[in-house]
């Protein structure tokens, strides 16, 4: 059974921010501390921040020599089985490290003098070059490094669905990258069946295709090889006569590999010492190829349907405080539906400036491409977070609405919002606000009603490329045209 249907949210994938598992089973994506690395997310930063705290203090102790010391900070990675990732079969058991695992991993890594000869400097290299690590290890170890932010994550988003938590639960070891040490707390944590669980957000989780050690030897590693073969003309060098009469000079995989590149992660760390620049080039190319996993991925469903549901539900619900909340739970769902990957982490009426003022929905912003992005790179508009207000108000929203957006902008988080709503009865008087609000200061609000949003669910449902965008930058234009 799914978190969201233990809970009744009466919502798909499509609109949570966490991987919706199976408490059942493990859904096969993984924590990849490489992907993390690449996103340019606030928790994704802070999370691959502590990863690499962790894993620079233990190469630095096992140059040193301090073997115990080292060996000592893998004592903690134990088995793991909260997330409900990777790839066990039946009920989730971490497959990945174990006590006695996390001792044989320590001792592989050793062994493989990976570390000393500089081959290594993250975690995720380690499933590369060295024997008994694959990506089900290293999802685990980087899952017991970042607990402590999984828990917060896993909070916040229980916050925002009124999930109930339990209290005083100990969190586990987790790393505790200020103090530099193992640590262990007490925290309101989410318990089914007696059992701690962590979400794990959509944009954290990736299916491990990219920076592989079979990528890497068959894409650069065999490459590489048969262009110097070529370029010797070796003993593996054939040839045939193309129709025109010329002579095509070819060299194969599979002739390498059997005569001198046979795969093996020891093959891999001799050759990348040989030649590192290959395996910096596979660093750089991974890093632009790994994307974020699609919804439709983690959940297969119609999205027609799913989209005539969600407006159907729009329009039934009436304005007015009555139905605040109802419209509030939707237009979350909306929203991560419309605007995932780029918006994500959505928290819930957030505390800002010492509890005096509160925010309805604030989502990080981890946009690579697209609106989000240009706000800061183009326009100049800090948004690193993006501030909405949800108002299931009978009539316009006026300035009293515009002036609560804006007095929770600052240069630190963001000075963008969107004001939703749903209607606009007076579009000119509205606009006329936001166009005064950029003038005066350069912040920027765009009210978004139930004609915009809706207008861009049925467009997703026409599979048009990125209609929010369009709408977006229509609205930002009337604004800052004006």
């Amino acid at each position: 059974m799914k978190i969201g249907e233990i809970f009744t949210l009466n919502k798909t994938q499509h609109e949570l921010d966490f991987v919706d598992v199976d408490i059942e089973k493990d859904k096969s994506v993984f924590i990849d501390p490489f992907f993390l690395s690449t996103r340019n997310q606030p928790w994704c930063l802070d999370a691959s921040r502590t990863v690499k705290s962790f894993f620079q203090i233990a190469i630095d102790l096992i140059k040193n020599s301090k073997t115990e010391e080292a060996r000592s900070l893998f004592s903690h990675l134990h088995e793991p089985n909260e997330t409900c990732l990777g790839l066990s079969v039946g009920t989730p058991k971490g497959r990945g490290v174990g006590d006695d695992d996390s001792k044989r991993i320590f001792d592989s890594i050793l062994q493989s003098k990976a570390v000393q000869s500089g081959l290594v400097d993250d975690l995720e290299d380690t499933a590369i070059f060295i024997e008994g690590i694959d990506r089900d290890k290293v999802s685990d170890m980087t899952t017991n490094i970042i607990r402590k932010h999984l828990i917060d994550y896993t909070t916040s988003q229980c916050n925002l669905w009124n999930i109930p938590l339990t209290p005083n639960v100990p969190t586990g070891f987790f790393w505790n990258s200020a103090k530099a040490i193992w640590d262990n707390e007490y925290a309101d944590r989410l318990v089914i069946e007696d059992r701690p669980l962590l979400l794990v957000p959509k944009i954290a989780v990736s299916y491990w295709k990219e920076y592989t050690n079979q990528k890497y030897y068959q894409h650069d590693i065999l490459n590489f090889l048969k262009g110097e073969h070529l370029k010797n003309r070796s003993g593996l060098v054939r040839e045939r006569t193309l129709k025109d009469g010329t002579k095509h000079y070819y060299v194969t995989k599979n002739d390498i590999a059997e005569r001198d590149a046979p795969y093996s992660k020891q093959f891999l760390r001799e050759f990348t010492l040989k030649h590192p620049d290959i395996f910096e080039n596979f660093k750089e190319k991974s890093s632009k190829t790994v994307a974020p996993v699609t919804n439709n991925a983690l959940e297969e469903i119609n999205l027609g349907n799913l989209i005539d549901y969600l407006i159907k539900n729009l329009n039934e619900i009436s304005p007015g405080p009555t139905n605040a909340s109802t419209y509030h739970k939707l237009a979350i769902g909306i929203l991560e539906l419309i605007f995932y990957p780029g918006l994500n982490n959505p928290i819930k009426e957030r505390e800002i400036n010492e509890g005096r003022k509160r925010i309805d929905i604030t989502f990080d912003n981890s946009a690579s491409d697209g609106y989000f992005l240009r706000l800061s790179s183009v326009h100049q508009i800090p948004s690193r977070y993006i501030f909405v207000e949800c108002k299931n108000y009978t009539s316009d929203t006026e300035n009293p609405e515009v002036d609560q957006l804006s007095g929770r902008f600052s240069v630190n988080t963001g000075k963008f919002g969107i004001l939703m709503c749903r209607k606009i009865e007076n579009r000119k008087l509205l606009i006329a606000r936001c166009i005064d609000l950029w003038k005066q200061k350069n912040e920027l609000i765009i009210p978004l009603s139930d004609l915009e949003v809706i207008e861009i669910l049925k467009a997703i449902k026409e599979k048009k490329p990125r209609p929010e965008e369009e709408t977006l930058n229509n609205l930002q234009r009337e604004v800052i045209l004006s």
